[in-house]
């Protein structure tokens, strides 16, 4: 039976990547977002470049009944292997500003509401199989507060979290739970907010979203619970054991302000 591979955020940038590293490494893959024309011109590139079978799957993970639809049609006569739950969102700008919470919802329906329920199904799906793995695109922002875009730090840091719970209860399943962390990566995550170069965080040399994805499709393949990339962000990452967290905060919101 043939083993397939479901990316979230599969049109662009890392979603687009963990696609094309599953096609490689010979999963079916199951490709789902927004943009109908993004999924089905990748879908054919890989296609040709890998010989696999690609399905398309349309959906608005904003809405909780799309991302069960995902799920169903996803998994219906399919063996599931690898889930990418890589979509995401985020703003920049402060809580208290007066426009700005239909983007913060719509980052907590997807950040945390549609990556639980992908887990949750995907969890179970591969517990009764013996096997499979689960990659949680979550961030360095999971390890420290981040003003000026608090409610998508929060939500990494739940993301965080449930994936290092869920990975303990599998353990021994033969099912694993990686968490991705990477920081500002070369993407149009920033551009979408208009927040691309617009901050000290975005001014730094970008890693590739090519080089983030295979680090964290290596981590997933070797059952790695949690994956920082690049030295800086682990950095980022330890540092918050050992100062104060309203220091870290002060310093965070210092990166996350817009100065352009």
């Amino acid at each position: 039976m043939a083993i397939w591979a479901l990316v979230t955020g599969a049109s662009e940038g890392l979603g687009r990547e963990f696609a094309t590293l599953a096609a490689k490494d010979g999963f079916d893959v199951i490709l789902t977002a927004r943009s109908v024309d993004k999924l089905q011109t990748h879908a054919a590139s890989l296609r040709r470049a890998y010989n696999v079978a690609v399905e398309v799957i349309p959906a608005d993970l904003t809405d909780p009944v799309a991302v069960e639809r995902v799920w169903d049609q996803a998994s219906a006569g399919r063996q599931i292997g690898v889930l990418v739950n890589n979509a995401g969102l985020g703003r920049n700008g402060d809580l208290t500003d007066a426009e700005g919470w239909a983007r913060e919802a719509d980052s907590i329906a997807v950040n945390v509401i549609a990556a639980t329920i992908l887990l949750k199904r995907a969890a179970a799906h591969m517990k009764a199989q013996g096997a499979g793995r689960i990659l949680n695109v979550a961030s360095v922002a999971g390890f420290l507060p981040g003003p000026h875009m608090a409610v998508y730090h929060a939500t990494k840091a739940y993301l965080l979290s449930l994936s290092e719970a869920v990975a303990e209860e599998l353990r021994g399943s033969g099912v694993t739970v990686t968490a991705v962390c990477p920081g500002p990566t070369a993407t149009q995550f920033f551009a979408s907010d208009q927040a691309e170069k617009a901050t000290l965080a975005t001014r730094l040399p970008l890693p590739s979203a090519q080089s983030v994805a295979q680090a964290g499709w290596q981590a997933a393949a070797q059952g790695r619970r949690v994956k920082v990339v690049g030295g800086l962000n682990k950095l980022l990452a330890f540092l918050p054991r050992l100062a104060p967290r309203r220091l870290m905060a002060f310093f965070s919101g210092i990166a996350l302000k817009r100065r352009w």
